[in-house]
């Protein structure tokens, strides 16, 4: 029960960030980040000194016009506060309230005792002191300040702050959008960033798909860089590790193949001199003499497939190119085939395909590919011969098809069988006692040195069996 939980709960996680996506989505959300904390903690100090400015003016206006109402009524002692408010009117200030016995009197009848909040009204008229509060009137936030002006009362002045609001709105906006473009700023950073970061990777990573394509002198280049020198170096001691390795592995085949190559050819001979005089030998004699011939037969196809791999890994293969028409080649390559009788199905458009290659080479394509369906695919293969284009397209590409009615190849096995001396499973199946498991790899290796490629599917008819198919680059005949 826990093992199916885990599988979906694995299943269920989302795909992992490359590399260079996490170095981005890392320095984007610090930009972003960052952004915001600069952008907060500016306007913060803006709001604070333009609110305390503000709040420091009104302090100090209010001040000086409590003290002339003070002058104004602190003498003479009228019946109302006229000459206070006929002087306030003359400098020009119009947002107050002037509490004078008992009665409040404002400039223009703006503001009324309502609007003046209960905890100011209690430290200005009821203890006879001082005091500021930020209120909001209607939609607008103000400063009142409150005076009590002995003998005659109080006085208290509203300071607007919409014009602080407004400015503090087009500040707000500007670091928003200085947020935004320094977050954009960030972002395409972050791009550079990862994209030289990840470089060496990809560098190493295409050093690395050389050297898997046989490429094996490749190094990557040394760097001053004291991070990316340790890469370097440690990549550098494997390739030149790896590439003796292949090298001194190749050497003893070709070595141990041109050694073998002397006593059979001797026993061969010997062979054949036996056979020459076979009916001079016992009938027990004749059929150990049947299995040394089939054993040295296929003693002689391994090491002639030894030899040749061991030219691969020394690059020594050098191809003898010529155009050939490639339904016309397939035959004569069939004809000379273990199976020469081999049904072979052309399409008409197939018939015009031209292909550019080694003839001995793709021959041995061919071959490898019967043989091993003779072997494996339980009867008498067949070929097939098809362009993949549409009618209408230019012809780029050939397809040669060798069907087999056997058990087929497991689909997790269809890229172990074209590696050198294959075995277990479906593969070792296919790469039994009659095989060391080199003829698909060789096939493999030609048609790869053609620029073409090779893989195995099940048939298209649903009939069991493999079908091994070859594409190659292909032009069309023309008259």
């Amino acid at each position: 029960m826990i093992g199916p939980i885990r599988r979906l709960f694995h299943r269920s996680r989302p795909a992992a960030l490359g590399l260079r996506r996490r170095i981005l989505l890392i320095i984007t959300l610090g930009s972003i980040a960052l952004s915001m904390f600069l952008a907060i903690t500016t306007y913060g100090l803006a709001r604070s000194n333009l609110v305390q400015e503000r709040d420091e003016t009104a302090i100090s206006r209010s001040l000086r016009n409590a003290q002339g109402v003070r002058r104004d009524l602190g003498t003479t002692l009228p019946t109302d506060p006229a000459p206070a408010l006929t002087a306030l009117d003359t400098i020009g200030v119009q947002r107050f309230l002037i509490e004078y016995r008992g009665e409040f009197y404002g400039g223009g009848g703006t503001f009324s005792q309502n609007d003046i909040p209960p905890e100011l009204f209690d430290r200005v008229i009821g203890e006879g002191g001082s005091a500021r509060q930020l209120v909001r009137i209607g939609d607008e936030l103000n400063i009142v300040v409150g005076w009590s002006v002995p003998p005659v009362g109080s006085y208290f002045e509203f300071f607007s702050l919409d014009d602080v609001e407004a400015s503090l709105s087009s500040f707000r906006l500007s670091l928003i959008l200085a947020a935004l473009i320094s977050t954009g700023l960030g972002v395409l950073l972050g791009i550079f960033a990862a994209r030289r970061a990840v470089r060496p990777l990809g560098t190493a990573a295409q050093a690395a798909s050389a050297i898997a394509g046989g490429r094996l002198d490749t190094r990557l280049e040394t760097t001053d860089d004291p991070d990316l020198s340790v890469l370097t170096e440690s990549f550098n001691d494997m390739a030149e590790a790896l590439e003796k390795r292949v090298e001194r592995d190749a050497r003893f085949a070709s070595d141990v193949s041109h050694e073998l190559r002397s006593p059979l050819m001797t026993l061969s001979a010997s062979v054949e001199v036996m056979e020459a005089r076979r009916d001079d030998i016992p009938e027990r004699a004749q059929a150990a003499l049947d299995l040394l011939s089939s054993d040295v037969v296929r003693f002689q196809g391994l090491v002639e497939d030894l030899l040749e791999i061991s030219r691969f890994d020394a690059g020594a293969i050098r191809l003898h190119m010529e155009e050939l028409l490639a339904a016309e080649f397939v035959r004569q390559a069939v004809a000379v085939s273990s199976l020469p009788s081999t049904p072979i199905h052309v399409s008409e458009r197939a018939e015009l395909a031209l292909i550019r290659g080694d003839k001995r080479r793709l021959a041995r394509v061919i071959a490898n590919l019967i043989d091993n369906a003779r072997a494996y695919g339980g009867g008498e293969p067949e070929i097939s011969m098809s362009i993949p284009n549409e009618p209408d397209e230019r012809m780029s590409h050939l397809m040669i098809a060798v069907e087999d009615r056997g058990a087929g190849v497991a689909e997790e096995e269809r890229s172990l069988i074209f590696e050198r001396f294959a075995r277990g499973g479906g593969a070792g199946r296919r790469t039994g006692s009659e095989g060391a498991g080199l003829g698909l790899s060789l096939v493999d290796e030609h048609v790869r040195m053609h620029g073409g490629r090779v893989w195995v599917e099940d048939r298209l008819d649903g009939e069991s069996g493999a079908r091994f198919v070859i594409e190659l680059l292909a032009t069309e005949l023309t008259d």
